[in-house]
């Protein structure tokens, strides 16, 4: 498939303090609806407006504590209650359930761990303390700066502002690139958990899906673990290769990643939601904590009933577990077209 550059759009950039609403850990990139229409690569669920990560600053001190139990270790869930979690991002932790997600991913003390696309660090803010009191390694592979468009580096600069104003709390976690043209998300085969956390509809979108398993193969050791969690789509119709709704279906996803050489071994109910009926006006985003009421690009409608898609709370959403095999032979790359 053809990638695409990425690109955000102007509007949705601010110059200080940027956030992504509606799911920090979810990094939406859009190219400008006049180049494409449809193919938009969906930026709603990452809307960058100002204030979340700059308020950073405003966050309690939370860098004393995180040493202390680092002296001792931290546990996962001591990382999930901490203090310098925006209390925003812990309201959502009943629709995201980090603690268990982590567990059936396999999360443990020492791990080196590669997060694509962290976003604004909703993830990020427990998997860094928690590997940094504990002896692990995280890799952030970030949005793939591109010069020509200064919010992509906008938002990396964020991300990274946001690590160095709390060293002790986030450890050395070394930012790299994930994008069309990008290299290496950490160095081959040193992984042992890769994370995809609710942006395989961007790369889809984007043309770079298959690239992002690609580099996910390449990056974990030998039985190393890729952790999936993303919106999914009903099973019956032929999946949309752009995920224009934001909703996958979970074999396709499954196909994705056997196509570059992972095996499935665990699916998990864990973030599933019975109650999402996944034909909403604005797609995925018509729900929290987006709440999308008008067409992309146009303003929001003030007269948008909400009611109907806050009662359904966040999305049904896949949790898979791949596994790269112990002698494991990555597929070559697909021919340049």
């Amino acid at each position: 498939m053809t990638t695409k550059p990425l690109t955000v759009p102007a509007e949705r950039a601010t110059s200080a303090g940027m956030s992504i609403a509606g799911g920090r850990d979810e990094v939406d990139l859009a190219r400008p609806i006049s180049s494409f229409s449809r193919r938009t690569i969906l930026f709603g669920a990452a809307v960058l407006v100002p204030g979340a990560l700059g308020a950073c600053g405003g966050k309690p001190d939370a860098t004393t504590a995180p040493a202390a139990k680092a002296a001792r270790g931290m546990s996962l869930a001591e990382a999930v209650a901490g203090d310098w979690r925006l209390p925003a991002d812990k309201a959502r932790d009943g629709f995201r359930h980090p603690v268990e997600s982590l567990n059936f991913w396999g999360l443990k003390p020492g791990q080196t761990v590669v997060e694509f696309w962290p976003g604004a660090g909703w993830y990020t803010d427990i998997l860094a303390p928690y590997l940094a009191g504990n002896g692990g390694k995280l890799y952030a592979a970030n949005l793939q700066p591109d010069p020509a468009d200064p919010a992509t580096v906008a938002v990396v600069d964020a991300y990274r502002r946001k690590l160095e104003d709390k060293p002790k709390l986030y450890g050395q976690v070394e930012i790299t690139a994930f994008g069309p043209t990008s290299g290496p998300v950490a160095p081959a085969g040193s992984a042992d958990l890769v994370l995809f956390l609710r942006n395989l509809h961007n790369w889809m979108a984007a043309g770079i899906a298959e690239k992002a398993f690609r580099d996910a193969f390449a990056a974990l050791k030998p039985g190393g673990v890729l952790g999936v969690e993303e919106h999914r789509a009903n099973i019956g119709a032929v999946q949309d290769v752009l995920a224009d709704d934001g909703y996958v279906q979970q074999p396709y996803v499954i196909q994705l990643a056997q196509e570059a050489g992972f095996q499935l071994a665990a699916a998990s109910e864990v973030n599933a939601n019975p109650r999402d009926t996944k034909d909403h006006p604005f797609g995925v985003w018509t729900l929290p904590p987006v709440r999308r009421s008008s067409p992309r690009g146009q303003p929001d409608d003030a007269a948008f009933d909400h009611t109907k898609y806050d009662a359904i709370g966040e999305s049904d959403r896949m949790t898979l577990k791949f596994v790269k095999p112990a002698q494991a032979v990555a597929p070559p790359p697909p021919a340049a077209k």
